[in-house]
């Protein structure tokens, strides 16, 4: 009886600690980790970083983000409801209505309604019982990647959870799959098939090939002031005289060897193929030092990436200390002694380096950028971040010319500018850079105006088309699938950019943590950066790539559509049954194709989300849909795998936003 009495009692107390709620308020939550959207998401304030607003009134508690606004729980069942007051923030614009959801396992549980600033707040009420998986959905129908201040509050946003339960992130269910053969032992040359140089600045350019060591290098003939080393495969000198050299280029080993054209063009133009490599900021942001970026250099050796074509090593923000030198230049702070010498070590491992700045008096990491409120500069972090945001401009004293110059006597190759881009500043450092004897890839940051898009191109090597890019389907979608209106404005020597690439370990957020794209997404990714054809600039540590990352990372196939000579942008041709077909013309003739399975993101609420239940979708390519008739060849290019000869249509299964890359031959 007592043991009866003992396992009752029991049994109450569990069913009542199972019964007791909890109240989870959202803005107490890491908030930005649970967020998909693309602009940061605020806690207990509004997008502007000031007090939560709607029709006049303030609040203390709630989420202040920007449409879209996607943020998604894993509440396993444990929730019983949600509640809120929802609306327009008085600081946002007047002028775009804002629609809010509340979804639970793919259904909608609420919806708003379109409201406007001025509009009373809305109560939000939601019973969640059984509810695995909860999204908060905010939307316009402007929609797009441009900064509309479409500015949305969730006022005191909070859960009842069952017990101690807490909202969880969504996990990736799927399992990662390797696509790509390992590359054969025999060599094969990988390298950009075309190069820009301006007559007498420095050229370095590494034959990239795979295959078993050692091998040994050729190149014939090349033009007078040209030199390469047989061991390292290391073509380096000047050229002075302007025009096109055609070189043959040869790597052999003891199995056998391999031959590529390469056309050297001395000229105006540089950058005649995207750029390539990797950027230090989706890795460690401030953390950066001297010590990081030589392992990442090193990395980008032993894990075979060089050799696959990758080239730049660029170090983002937090490199800055202060004015000095000869030149009065922005000099290195204490991480990184001994800068030069750090330039020409990556230099001597056949690939390029890159540095940051911005024209502001500080970088958005507050360090010391490229104008002053004082004759001679003098900022420092130290006394930046006493009030950041009030260096946040372009002060009366420029020294554009001083930091290019000595950005070109340290040997950097590559230089990300900065700021909310404006014609005039682009323009002034675009001539420093030119005038500075060397090389050096001018990349603007961030989200460059579509209206003033002939000047990017005409002032840059690369221009930012969106935001700061996030690790999920939503940034990468709203970043890169609606860029088809820049196409007209990219090709050799001025690149639309999307941003970096969001593969591998990624700092965005408060920590590291692995990508939140699922396999099928990292392959679109990757795939829809090729044909873009964007700059493909990697952000993860690279001594820590794993398996699945690093064979995403050097299909030469699809590296080659991104290097492609011709540099035509592709263009989305078709779009049918939640898939979207784009099309790049290659320089021999024939077509990359890439059959991407959106499911028509963007379209419904639903679409915003992941539901763990997305199926594959069966799907005929109709030929005739992208402007093609007859019988073409087709190979996978992701499984570097010849298909067959098919007449007017190819019928194939395409995974939820995944894609089919393919190669069409007549």
């Amino acid at each position: 009886m007592p043991k009866l009495f003992t396992l009752l009692l029991l049994f109450v107390s569990i069913t009542s600690l199972a019964q007791t709620t909890q109240t989870v308020w959202l803005d107490d939550l890491p908030i930005q980790t649970f967020s998909e959207g693309l602009r940061p998401v605020k806690a207990k304030r509004n997008y502007t970083e000031d007090t939560l607003r709607i029709s006049g009134k303030r609040y203390a508690r709630g989420l202040g983000g920007q449409s879209p606004f996607v943020v998604a729980f894993d509440l396993n069942k444990q929730a019983r409801r949600f509640r809120a007051l929802v609306g327009a923030d008085d600081q946002g614009n007047k002028d775009i209505a804002l629609s809010f959801f509340v979804l639970g396992d793919g259904k909608v549980l609420f919806a708003s309604g379109e409201m406007k600033i001025g509009d009373a707040p809305i109560p939000v009420d939601v019973d969640l019982t059984g509810v695995g998986r909860l999204g908060l959905l905010v939307t316009d129908k402007v929609g797009g990647v441009g900064n509309k201040r479409t500015n949305c509050n969730w006022v005191d946003a909070r859960l009842e959870m069952l017990g101690n339960a807490m909202p969880e992130h969504i996990q990736n269910p799927d399992k990662p799959y390797i696509l790509t053969p390992a590359p054969k032992p025999t060599p094969r040359i990988n390298s950009a098939k075309v190069i820009g140089v301006t007559p007498g600045n420095p050229l370095l350019y590494y034959i990239a090939a795979t295959g078993k060591r050692p091998m040994t290098y050729s190149a014939e003939p090349l033009p007078v002031g040209l030199s390469l080393d047989a061991k390292t495969g290391i073509i380096s000198g000047k050229v002075a005289q302007r025009g096109t050299y055609p070189v043959t280029l040869t790597a052999k080993n003891a199995l056998g060897k391999a031959t590529q054209k390469l056309t050297i063009k001395i000229g105006d133009t540089i950058a005649l193929t995207p750029p390539i490599g990797w950027n230090g900021w989706n890795s460690w942001e401030a953390h950066i030092d001297r010590e990081k970026v030589i392992a990442s250099a090193d990395a980008m050796v032993k894990k075979g990436l060089r050799d696959h074509g990758w080239v730049y090593v660029n170090i983002d923000d937090a490199w800055q200390g202060k004015r000095g030198g000869p030149l009065n230049a922005l000099q290195p702070n204490a991480k990184f002694p001994r800068f030069k010498e750090m330039v020409d070590y990556i230099h001597s491992l056949g690939l390029k380096a890159g540095l940051y700045s911005t024209p502001y008096i500080s970088s958005y990491g507050g360090y010391a950028g490229a104008s002053s409120d004082s004759a001679k500069g003098g900022e420092t972090h130290e006394t930046i971040m006493v009030n950041r945001r009030a260096f946040n401009r372009i002060a009366k004293y420029r020294f554009e010319t001083e930091d290019a110059k000595q950005m070109a006597e340290w040997g950097f190759d590559f230089l990300k500018y900065d700021w909310r881009i404006d014609v005039n500043s682009t323009e002034r450092m675009a001539n420093a850079l030119k005038a500075s004897g060397r090389d050096i890839v001018f990349s603007l940051s961030n989200n460059a105006p579509f209206e003033k898009v002939t000047d990017w191109a005409r002032l840059s090597q690369m221009y930012r088309t969106g935001p700061d890019i996030k690790d999920s389907w939503t940034s990468l979608y709203w970043t890169s699938f609606t860029l088809d209106k820049w196409a007209p404005y990219t090709g050799p020597g001025h690149w639309g950019d999307p941003d970096m690439m969001i593969l591998g370990k990624v700092s965005i957020g408060p920590v590291m943590h692995d990508t939140r794209l699922t396999p099928d997404e990292q392959y679109s990714h990757v795939s829809i950066f090729s044909l873009l054809p964007a700059p493909m600039l990697i952000g993860c540590p690279i001594e820590q790539l794993d398996d699945f990352t690093l064979n995403l990372l050097t299909n030469d196939e699809v590296i080659a559509i991104n290097q492609d000579p011709l540099g035509k942008a592709a263009r989305l041709k078709h779009q049918q049954d939640g898939v979207e077909i784009w099309v790049k013309p290659l320089e021999d003739g024939s077509y990359a194709v890439g059959l991407f399975n959106t499911a028509d993101f963007g379209k419904t609420p639903e679409s915003f989300f992941h539901w763990a239940n997305e199926k594959p979708k069966v799907f005929t390519f109709d030929f005739t849909s992208i402007g093609l008739n007859g019988q073409y060849k087709l190979r996978d290019v992701w499984r570097q795998k010849d298909l067959g000869l098919f007449d007017g249509s190819f019928k194939t299964e395409i995974r939820h936003h995944g894609v089919v890359m393919l190669r069409l031959y007549k």
